[in-house]
């Protein structure tokens, strides 16, 4: 039986799921250390995790049967995919389950901030009635800049104009602007005439600082700024600093350069004291909804690698989308992209007069991917001789 250890408070029907097909399920509440994950890895051969625990090279390197790692939120960067994908492990995530609980809460985020409801919520607390219209606005009308126009900005882009804003976008990549949305064609024409700055970038290490001093500086007077992307792209010093000259009127921060490993941690930031502030825990995506179909989408990915070799939605590997064997076994083989590898394969099936009744090629940079169902079944010296062949990373057989 199949074992899979999942970390983080995954959301349960993804446990429920992985046992209604086979596996051995064991969950854990909070992320792991390097050395602590290690040990747990100990006979596992899928883990899931979410944004804290790190799967490494040096945790990949110490449980090379590891086959498979879910990464049950958006991003990717927590697991070392160059070392996953050359050693034959299988990455998988959700890039589209949680994008609508993001966008609600960025919508959520900036209607507070121009109402000024951090503000006026810590005057009722601390019994001061400010009844006042002063830097108070509606959002019809006021210009939404959008940094990042993938999943989450794009949608992020349509609901904004519902609302009466305009909206305007920055992407380094080529994208289609949706609605009445405007492409900009520099960053700074975004920031100068944005009412709010929205940052959605990905977690690929050179956007590390990516929104430091100048970007700040370029920001419209009493404009407000919302991180909900990543902890390590915005200066938070450099964000307090225009806090608190009054350069900006207000920001919202979901996301931090260094993050508790579990709820109920002990946190502190110094924006905490900034009048119109948000300052919310990574919850982003952290609805009952996103959360529920995360665990859906990445537990099928993880049981169709499994069971069926299908690399469908595989961020590191050739992308093949299998369905049932259509024969008496599946022999999934990954290698290294060499020329004729494909022919060495059918080579050995053929000296063994073993039929092939279906296969597919798919390859990606450095690596190949063939997918095989065979008539009968091979011997052990079959299976040898294929994973024999030069370049052979792993091969599994399934039936």
């Amino acid at each position: 039986m199949p074992k899979a250890l999942l970390l983080e408070n995954i959301h349960p029907d993804a446990a429920q799921s992985l046992r209604d097909h086979g596996f051995e399920v064991e969950t854990m509440k909070g992320a792991l250390s390097e050395d602590e994950l290690i040990d747990v890895l100990d006979g596992v051969d899928v883990v899931g995790v979410r944004s804290k625990t790190s799967v490494t090279a040096r945790v990949l390197e110490a449980r090379p049967t590891l086959s498979a790692v879910g990464c049950f939120c958006i991003g990717t960067n927590q697991v070392d995919l160059e070392y996953a994908g050359k050693h034959g492990i299988a990455v998988f995530n959700a890039p589209y389950s949680n994008t609508r609980s993001v966008v609600e809460l960025v919508i959520c985020d900036i209607i507070c901030l121009m109402r000024r409801i951090p503000a006026h919520t810590h005057h009722i607390k601390h019994g001061v009635w400010d009844k006042s219209a002063a830097g108070s606005h509606e959002v019809r009308g006021k210009t939404l800049g959008i940094i990042g126009y993938g999943n989450i900005g794009s949608q992020l882009s349509v609901l904004a104009e519902a609302l009466g804003m305009r909206v305007v976008f920055y992407d380094i990549e080529e994208k289609l602007a949706l609605g009445n949305a405007h492409r900009c064609a520099t960053l700074n024409e975004l920031l100068e005439q944005s009412d709010a700055v929205t940052l959605h970038v990905d977690g690929r290490k050179s956007n590390t600082g990516f929104f430091g001093e100048d970007q700040f500086n370029h920001m419209k007077q009493d404009a407000i700024f919302i991180n909900l992307s990543r902890g390590f792209v915005a200066d938070l010093d450099a964000l307090k600093q225009h806090l608190d000259s009054g350069h900006l009127a207000g920001a919202a921060v979901d996301v931090y350069p260094v993050e508790p490993k579990k709820s109920g941690d002990a946190f502190n930031t110094p924006l905490a004291n900034e009048a119109n502030m948000i300052l919310t825990p990574h919850i982003g995506g952290s609805t009952l909804e996103a959360q529920e179909s995360i665990g859906h989408f990445v537990s099928q990915r993880l049981e169709d690698y499994w069971f069926n070799g299908s690399t469908s939605l595989s961020v590191n590997l050739p992308q093949i989308n299998l369905s049932g064997c259509k024969g008496v076994c599946r022999i999934a083989h990954l290698h290294d992209n060499l020329p004729g590898v494909l022919a060495r394969v059918n080579h050995v099936l053929g000296e063994k007069n073993i039929n092939i009744s279906f296969q597919s090629l798919a390859t990606e940079g450095e690596l190949g991917y063939v997918v095989t169902d065979v008539a009968s079944k091979p011997s052990e010296a079959t299976l040898k001789a294929l994973g024999d062949i030069e370049g052979t990373i792993r091969m599994r057989v399934t039936h």
